[in-house]
């Protein structure tokens, strides 16, 4: 089938060929997408700190709730809400981080398409920029939530004395 369509006509084989074949045109579209690849590197970054984040709450949360169910839990069991909380809100940060990610990945891939076909999709690609930086954003307010909640701590159990 493929074989068909380059053989049949030719017009549309020789158009794509003739499109790609430009080194300085291939090597314009790699420096455009250079950016957001940078961009999709520093949310990987970002991302890997909030996961870390993520995994020792986690894994608090485990440790308290092995001890609860042992019967030595004392007040560690106040702040398994707490701990909810910035779960919760380390989710949200990655979801969010995530789909910026994906989306600066399709940023990335429509600028190389941009460049192979005639029709102009500029516009999409500003729309998915603007996607990507809203997810960001949204993703690093998450972030910023759950280490406002890690800096002031579990609540205090008072204690009937």
């Amino acid at each position: 089938m493929t074989f068909d369509l380059l053989t049949v006509g030719g017009s549309f084989a020789f158009d794509l060929l003739e499109r790609t074949a430009s080194t300085p045109h291939v090597q314009q579209i790699v420096q455009l997408s250079l950016a957001p690849a940078f961009l999709l590197s520093g949310i990987g970054a970002i991302m890997n700190v909030m996961m870390s984040r993520l995994i020792w709450v986690a894994q608090r949360i485990e440790r308290i709730t092995r001890r609860i169910d042992d019967g030595e839990a004392g007040n560690d069991a106040g702040e398994l809400a707490w701990l909810g909380k910035r779960r919760r809100q380390s989710q949200w940060a990655l979801v969010f981080s995530t789909g910026s990610a994906v989306t600066i990945s399709v940023v990335i891939g429509l600028l190389f398409v941009s460049a192979y076909i005639e029709a102009q999709i500029g516009s999409i690609i500003a729309l998915a920029w603007v996607v990507t930086m809203s997810l960001l954003v949204t993703g690093l307010m998450f972030f910023l939530f759950e280490t406002r909640l890690a800096a002031k701590g579990p609540p205090r159990i008072a204690r009937d004395e």
